[in-house]
């Protein structure tokens, strides 16, 4: 099974006005409509067997309506042979975050996205940080934009000297950084975050990235901590695989990164 580990929805009634927004401030082009009959439409296209919904909670009040219409989602999809899986979202503002990470556990999410630009609160701030402690002692997945955000070029919130910080200090278990490790920052993924213990996905980083920069962080840091995403619907999922695929990988590694990783790290059979 094929696992696209980064995918964003939104409902039906705002997701035309919220596409236009993101085009706008991005100045990037959607392949989807953003509706989850678009994303479900293009995972049968490209042969994605699950992809991972990851919702950011922009504001604290944002909380209960997000991670309800989360458990709602997975409800919706798990008998299904295309699926969605959704995350659930926390703001770092959110009141006692420790009782709100147990209403994310206890509505069967998975684990969590965390944006630092959209959250306004760089990565290594406390309140992430007591967020990511806690997050891994429940043993819920964390999820976090890292490098560059195409809609705020100038402002890096989650920068490599962060990471580091809350590497060192928190010792997160099963962080996911997205943008394989940094987005725009990939020479010092190289150098200081490449075989460290954390997960890097492949989100939104074909077509940008140089092939020799991508095989060389896949090779000090290994295949098995190597997540297979798209960021759809800004990028599409079978050029995003048709890239992938068309590097020179081995199979045995291939495997791991399209899926076997994943379903280890969701605790899927």
């Amino acid at each position: 099974m094929i696992v696209d580990f980064h995918t964003h929805i939104f409902p039906d009634k705002i997701a035309a006005r919220t596409i236009q927004k993101l085009e706008s401030i991005g100045s990037a082009k959607a392949f989807t409509d953003g509706r989850e009959q678009s994303l479900a439409a293009s995972m049968e296209k490209a042969g994605v067997g699950l992809s991972v919904v990851l919702p950011v909670v922009t504001a604290p009040e944002q909380f209960d309506t997000i991670n309800h219409f989360a458990a709602a989602l997975n409800e919706k999809y798990q008998d299904r042979d295309v699926r969605l899986l959704s995350f659930g979202g926390i703001h770092p503002d959110s009141p006692d975050y420790k009782k709100r990470l147990h209403e994310i556990q206890n509505l069967g999410l998975k684990g969590i996205k965390l944006h630092p630009d959209y959250q306004n609160t760089y990565f290594d701030d406390i309140r992430y940080m007591r967020i990511l402690d806690y997050a891994s002692e429940l043993g819920l997945v964390s999820v976090v934009h890292a490098g560059v955000d195409i809609g705020f070029p100038n402002h890096v919130r989650c920068t490599i000297e962060g990471i580091l910080k809350v590497l060192d200090e928190v010792r997160p278990k099963n962080l996911v950084l997205a943008h394989y490790g940094g987005y725009g920052l990939w020479e010092e993924v190289q150098n200081c975050i490449a075989g460290r213990d954390v997960f890097l996905d492949t989100a939104y980083i074909f077509g940008f990235i140089k092939d020799e920069t991508f095989l060389n962080i896949l090779n000090r840091h290994g295949a098995d901590r190597i997540l297979f995403a798209t960021d759809s619907p800004w990028s599409g999922q079978r050029e995003s695989l048709d890239y992938l695929e068309n590097l020179p990988l081995n199979k045995e590694d291939l495997n791991k990164i399209l899926g076997e990783n994943a379903k280890k790290l969701l605790n899927l059979k």
